[in-house]
């Protein structure tokens, strides 16, 4: 076994500082993952027709419909790279120079097979699925081209999700964040001359939405290719290394898998309530809109957690019990206090959201469940860290069933039993609002019941 000689920062720096460091650009990264829907969400909400009073609507609605399917593609690409991230660092860690290089070719060979799959959905799939969800002949074909498009050209999302990862496991989380700051801008400039038609680029609506976040997704990944190649010397780069390794392919995803699940169930969750208030568009619309200020807020967890899973899997590798205890510690702290300040700001200016996503006729509903389900966050942002604890001490069991937990188990039911007193008549749509932090104190709870155990069994017993 060929051994690194020399050991990066992920094993000499104060964990509380190297938290800082990496987590920082990682939720700089995460939260530009957020601005893409947000920004074609924007852009999209202000299109006008004079033969469609309501097109902004509509055009939202679309989007809201298509939304988790985007979602099921980047779980895959984060689920993959969770995988590749833990044992990437924790290989680091340990000096294995050539499992390294494994894992990175590998890692490239499944973004090439997830990019397939994606394609073949888009070609086959994608009519029924935004058939189940509405009958509106307009907010239908709207749908179906917007997704057709992004499912086409999945090898950017796909791609870019890969690389970033790779960069973040060798601890220039950085330049993960110059390639995703790159595509967001690209796609930002993008979206109205695509969306309006500007110069001599045609009006092309929410297709012109599609094709910006697409481009922006595909300068993404080519730039974070480049910094990959060029950077990460750890180890070594080639073909012979994307050839199919049962064993490294398997090990990415014995951690992965579940990290994929776990990802998949935000899009099961979303996909499910668009059919549990499907009696009520606006209500629907609504929730569409907040769920996109929601993943403004929890992608600062979960950037947070892509830092906390590599320091403590590295940590976990050379078999420091201290690093991975404060990693813990630190990882905790600072993802409630990130979570206190985006309580503070949806709670003070929900009305600004609203007006930002021009909600119309869904405002009201809107106002109602920012100020509801932002109660949440807390326990939500607690959730995602214990998740990124886990998965680095080979937990990825246990971080499922906290998603399952959070996002089906008990959210599903409970959201479909408040529904029906909607319905009747004898509660307003805010009662379905109240499903959400229910249900992340609950699975709060038994985060962390796990991290004792997973603390007592697999971290005190190291030499």
């Amino acid at each position: 076994m060929e051994k690194t000689q020399k050991m990066n920062k992920m094993g000499t720096e104060k964990i509380s500082r190297l938290l800082l460091t990496m987590g920082v650009p990682m939720i700089i990264s995460m939260v530009v993952q957020a601005v893409y829907n947000i920004v074609d969400s924007y852009f999209v909400s202000c299109m006008k027709d004079p033969n469609i009073p309501a097109l902004g609507d509509y055009a939202v609605n679309a989007l809201t419909l298509a939304f988790p399917v985007q979602m099921l593609m980047v779980a895959v690409g984060v689920g993959t790279g969770v995988g590749i991230n833990s044992i990437l660092s924790r290989s680091l860690g340990e000096g294995n120079k050539e499992k390294c290089s494994k894992i990175s070719g590998n890692s490239i060979f499944l973004a090439l097979c997830t990019c397939v799959v994606f394609v073949i959905f888009g070609i086959f799939g994608v009519d029924a699925y935004i058939a189940s969800q509405t009958s509106d002949p307009i907010i239908t074909s709207m749908a179906v081209s917007y997704l057709k498009i992004c499912t086409y050209s999945s090898l950017g999302v796909s791609m870019y999700m890969i690389f970033e990862k790779l960069l973040q496991a060798t601890g220039r989380s950085l330049y993960s964040t110059i390639g995703q700051v790159v595509g967001a801008v690209v796609n930002i400039i993008l979206d109205p001359v695509m969306i309006y038609g500007i110069g001599p680029v045609p009006e092309m609506g929410v297709e012109g939405a599609a094709y910006a976040t697409v481009i922006g997704q595909i300068v993404s990944a080519g730039l974070l290719f480049i910094f990959h190649m060029k950077l990460n010397r750890e180890f070594e780069h080639g073909i012979k290394f994307m050839k199919p390794d049962g064993r490294t392919i398997a090990g990415i995803y014995s951690i992965g898998l579940p990290a994929i699940i776990a990802q998949a169930l935000m899009s099961v969750m979303v996909y499910v309530m668009n059919l549990i208030l499907k009696f009520s568009p606006s209500a629907q619309t609504a929730y569409g809109l907040f769920y996109k200020v929601q993943q403004f807020v929890l992608f600062l967890a979960f950037g947070l957690r892509d830092a906390i899973t590599p320091i403590i899997a590295y940590a976990y590798g050379m078999g420091s019990k201290k690093r991975i205890r404060d990693g813990i510690k630190y990882g905790l702290i600072y993802t409630t206090a990130l979570m206190i300040l985006g309580i503070f700001i949806t709670e003070i200016f929900p009305a600004a959201f609203a007006t930002l996503f021009n909600a119309g006729q869904s405002r009201t509903y809107f106002i109602s469940a920012m100020r509801i389900i932002s109660i949440s966050f807390i326990f939500a942002g607690i959730n995602v860290a214990y998740q990124g604890i886990y998965q680095a001490l080979d937990g990825g069991l246990e971080s499922l069933v906290i998603s399952l937990l959070r996002q089906l188990v008990i959210i599903l039911p409970l959201a479909g039993i408040f529904s029906i007193f909607v319905k009747n008549g004898t509660a307003g749509i805010s009662l379905i609002w109240w499903a959400f932090p229910i249900t992340e104190l609950v699975a709060c709870a038994a985060g962390y019941a796990f991290l004792k155990k997973i603390s007592k069994n697999r971290v005190e017993k190291l030499s």
